[in-house]
């Protein structure tokens, strides 16, 4: 019987994937499961039985990851779950940047007691009007699951679409169309785009990627859209381009005193996600990822641990190591299995970064004499006997 504890309101359609080996607990010192979306958890402290953190949704800057990973706890989180959502609202962002349809709305609600109001819309809605996406050139920073849905989507808006990721996965660069301009040098997304839009995680590496310099080298009149996070933008600088006519709109779905209110900015209050769709999708992908690593010790779609799959045990028993990723790690398990008398049956090794994870099934049941054993070994952080 395995406990989970939400942190925040999770889909019902993703909790009623729990089966009766799983109970909800109020109580999160008793969870081996944590599901979360948004709340904070740095400075929580973490329950000695917890076996992982399961975020629905992509981003997990509120999970301290390697405080996780030096417990042995796994932390995952839902990538493209949420995408078709946000790329929606990107498309929405776009047009509203291009054409002042609230603008239009508003003036229509102010006028809404004057009947001539049809006659003086005639004469007033070259106030509002824009300019259309078609023909347009977008840059893209970032192809990941939303990034790549962004890019084809635009291509049938009849855009121009530039794209930059030095790091983009094989399962991405299958699925995005070979009309888009694969660029190498974010530069010339800054210096050719008329549209802007950034898909990265925030690192230290991507904070302010769009910057004063970065703005310096746009065309006059660029449109900088950022669903992603609010730090990966320069926000002071964005402002200052927008003052300077540089920046015609900047569209941003984090608001924060920076920006909330001021002119050229329009600003949702984070709303990506928030379609009953997504929240459903994460939950699902949330919840499926958890089961499987409980019940099978499969890790899947971690942000702090390498992804490791055996599939469903069929042996006597399966352990789960999680260990430093040092030399000689391997050699020093399976002599402590030889010692004992345990026959492996199967085993993977995986590595990313400092961490390690591997998994072992083997044909007799392990005794908790050989768990002490592992345990002791130099650059093991945590044994766990998966069956």
């Amino acid at each position: 019987m395995f406990k989970y504890h939400c942190l925040n309101p999770i889909a019902q359609v993703g909790l009623d994937k729990f089966n009766n080996q799983y109970v909800k607990t109020e109580d999160i010192a008793e969870a081996e499961g944590i599901l979360v979306r948004s709340a904070a958890m740095h400075d929580m402290d973490l329950p000695e039985n917890l076996l992982c953190v399961a975020r629905a949704g992509a981003g997990v800057n509120n999970i301290p990851l390697d405080k996780c990973a030096d417990k042995g706890i796994v932390v995952f989180n839902t990538p493209g779950a949420n995408a078709n959502g946000v790329k929606e609202l990107v498309f929405a962002g776009m047009l509203l940047a291009a054409r002042d349809v609230v603008g239009g709305i508003e003036w229509v609600k102010e006028s809404s007691d004057d009947d001539n109001i049809a006659k003086v819309a005639e004469k007033q809605k070259k106030n509002y009007a824009g300019t259309e996406l078609m023909g347009k050139k977008l840059g893209i920073i970032g192809l990941g699951a939303i990034g790549v849905r962004v890019a084809n989507t635009a291509k049938h808006f009849g855009m121009e679409v530039y794209g930059y990721d030095p790091y983009i996965s094989v399962d991405a660069a299958w699925s995005l169309s070979r009309d888009i301009k694969h660029v190498i040098n974010i530069d010339d997304i800054f210096a050719n785009c008329d549209y802007i839009t950034i898909h990265v995680p925030l690192m230290d590496s991507t904070k302010n990627t769009i910057n004063a310099e970065a703005i310096s080298k746009m065309k006059d009149g660029v449109i900088i859209l950022n669903f992603a996070r609010d730090l990966l933008c320069d926000e002071n600088a964005i402002l200052e381009g927008i003052k300077s006519g540089k920046i015609r709109k900047y569209v941003s779905d984090f608001p924060n005193a920076t920006t909330a209110g001021k002119e050229g900015c329009i600003v949702t209050p984070h709303l990506g996600a928030s379609t009953e769709e997504s929240e459903d999708n994460c939950a699902i992908m949330a919840v499926s990822e958890m089961k499987n690593y409980l019940e099978n010790g499969n890790i899947i779609n971690s942000v702090n641990y390498p992804n490791c799959n055996m599939g469903v045990c069929e042996s006597a028993g399966r352990v789960a190591i999680f260990h430093k990723n040092q030399a000689n790690m391997i050699a020093k398990f399976t002599s402590v299995f030889g010692d004992n008398g345990i026959n492996i049956s199967d085993m993977i090794n995986k590595s990313k970064g400092e961490y390690a994870y591997t998994m072992l099934d083997v044909e007799t049941a392990v005794n908790e004499k050989l768990v002490e054993t592992l345990e002791a070994i130099d650059g093991v952080i945590k044994v766990r006997v998966v069956k």
